[in-house]
């Protein structure tokens, strides 16, 4: 057994019997999001904070609370990620997969990520949801890089459906319902923690990006590299570089997640319960 399955098999170990349940959906909430897993729309049974895990690695980033959620939405038992880890924090990407690797060990089928994203499409805005349809990560390092966890997945893995097409159309059909607007598009991961350049982000434009951030695309690898059903959620919380001229900053990313939390909110929950069921 490698190091890196030695790790994910320790820390499962050591929390193995203090799950409430096994859950079906796991949910990872991005910058400024992570209100939505102390919503009425989940029926909380259980926290597990990072720190009480053997060897996980800790959130370091304002605005992530670093827990695990445990509860239901409708019917649907689901574990929240209250906090990721950001590979900018200068933990290795086998570290920062190893939450998304802990919660298919749970049991978890299915994996809804959001993020906070920068805008690069210049008919987005500040607002803004994007439902992920692919990504670009090709500017991190792949978490399958190194010894392949065989329990877990393939060597070489095949990406071409990463962000499972029947989800998103119940996703389209969900918010089309609900009445909330959703954009559709590619998401770019760039290694941060500084904001792109506005050369940068003319670069991911042309490379057909839409929205830029620094997350979610190296767990929608691990995630669909062990067997997990994806789906993704952007919210636009600001421009990205260059687009409108102005600076940018933390507080306006969080500023924006707060203003269409209601939205956001509401989005999650219905796509849960069409993804989950």
């Amino acid at each position: 057994m490698n190091p890196i399955e030695e790790r994910l098999n320790s820390c499962f170990d050591s929390i193995r019997e203090r799950l409430p349940f096994r859950p079906k959906t796991a949910l990872v909430l991005g910058s400024g999001l992570g209100g939505y897993a102390e919503s009425g729309d989940i029926r909380t049974e259980g926290f597990l904070d990072y720190q009480e895990i053997e060897g996980f690695p800790r959130s370091t980033v304002e605005g992530h609370k670093g827990r695990f959620v445990f509860g239901h939405v409708g019917e649907v038992p689901v574990v929240c990620m209250q906090g990721r880890v950001h590979y900018y924090e200068g933990y290795a990407m086998s570290d920062v997969v190893l939450p998304i690797r802990l919660m298919r060990l749970m049991g978890a089928e299915i994996l809804f990520l959001t993020n906070a994203a920068g805008g690069i499409n210049t008919s987005y805005a500040p607002g803004d949801l994007m439902l992920i349809r692919d990504h670009i990560s090709s500017l991190v390092p792949s978490p399958l890089i190194g010894p392949n966890l065989e329990g877990l997945g393939p060597r070489f893995c095949d990406m071409t459906d990463t962000y499972d097409s029947e989800y998103r159309s119940l996703l389209k059909e969900t918010a089309a319902r609900t009445g909330v607007p959703l954009k559709e598009g590619v998401y770019i991961q760039f290694s941060g923690p500084q904001y792109e350049t506005p050369a940068e982000i003319r670069m991911a434009r042309a490379l057909g990006a839409d929205a830029a951030g620094m997350s979610t695309a190296c767990e929608a690898i691990a995630a669909h590299h062990a067997g997990m059903r994806v789906c993704g959620i952007s919210c636009i919380t600001n421009m990205a570089a260059g687009v409108t001229g102005e600076k940018l900053s933390h507080e306006e990313v969080q500023e924006t997640a707060d203003r269409i939390s209601a939205r956001f909110q509401k989005l999650v929950t219905a796509g849960i319960l069409a993804v989950g069921q």
